[in-house]
């Protein structure tokens, strides 16, 4: 069984994120960037499925400028077998992703597309869906545990009241939740043998995608500075405050 893995390219969760001095964007320069942690437990969910005998092959498929291969080489160094990279200048936003992924579906024909939930940069949680959508696979959402048995696949999905298991017909697109494993560490044969493992290069062109964004930045600015808490001495001075310098009650 074929798995393709979404792998994007974000800032690196421990670095602190500023606005360029003209709020356009996020300014990268000399900021560390990393796999996005959602997608690390995409990978290490396929690569455990392929030691147990369950998985054949692990593609790894990132969209992006060309420094994206930096994060598909950490891919191929984790387990992946070979990787894709849809190289373009602009910045994709999800439902152009989604198409892209379809057309990389379709020439690739996996039985699994695993992704992460969402990124941490955008947050936008879309992709996942909109490529079921398009492709017209199961899905299975939010993911703390997934079980392959013959031609279906189970996940148990992480909601907001706890936890609901179902039971889905391959392919399927199944995204990740942080539940789901704890991603291992590449080692250092295995950084050196990803070097030599393929890595496809396309541009949105060849798959015949329109890539342009449909939706436009305005401004990025930091959030506002919360102001300091006060102590009160009891409930009577709560209420007060909430009631007459909150006005929430």
């Amino acid at each position: 069984m074929k798995v393709l893995v979404a792998v994007k390219r974000v800032v690196d969760y421990n670095v602190k994120v500023r606005p360029k001095s003209d709020g356009t964007g996020v300014d990268l320069n000399n900021v560390k960037m990393a796999i996005n942690p959602f997608c690390e437990i995409a990978i290490e969910e396929a690569v455990r499925l392929k030691e147990k005998g369950v998985v054949t092959e692990i593609v790894a498929v990132s969209i992006g400028a060309k420094v994206c291969q930096e994060q598909i080489r950490t891919a191929l160094a984790l387990g992946a077998d070979r990787g894709i990279l849809v190289e373009t200048d602009v910045e994709v936003q999800p439902l152009a992703i989604a198409k892209l992924l379809k057309a990389v579906v379709e020439k690739e024909e996996p039985k699994m597309v695993i992704l992460g939930k969402q990124a941490i940069d955008g947050d936008n949680n879309q992709t996942g869906q909109m490529l079921a959508a398009l492709t017209g696979m199961s899905q299975g959402t939010f993911a703390s545990e997934v079980v392959v048995e013959g031609d279906s696949v189970t996940v148990t999905r992480e909601v907001d009241t706890g936890s609901q298991v179902v039971k889905l017909a391959l392919p399927a697109v199944v995204t990740t939740d942080l539940r789901l494993n704890e991603p291992r560490y590449a080692s250092l044969p295995n950084i050196m043998k990803a070097k030599k493992k393929p890595l496809d290069t396309m541009t949105p062109e060849d798959l015949g995608v329109d890539v342009t964004p449909r939706v436009t930045t305005l401004k990025v600015e930091p959030p506002a500075e919360r102001q300091a808490g006060i102590k009160v001495a009891d409930v009577a001075e709560l209420v007060d405050k909430l009631k007459n310098e909150a006005k929430v009650i």
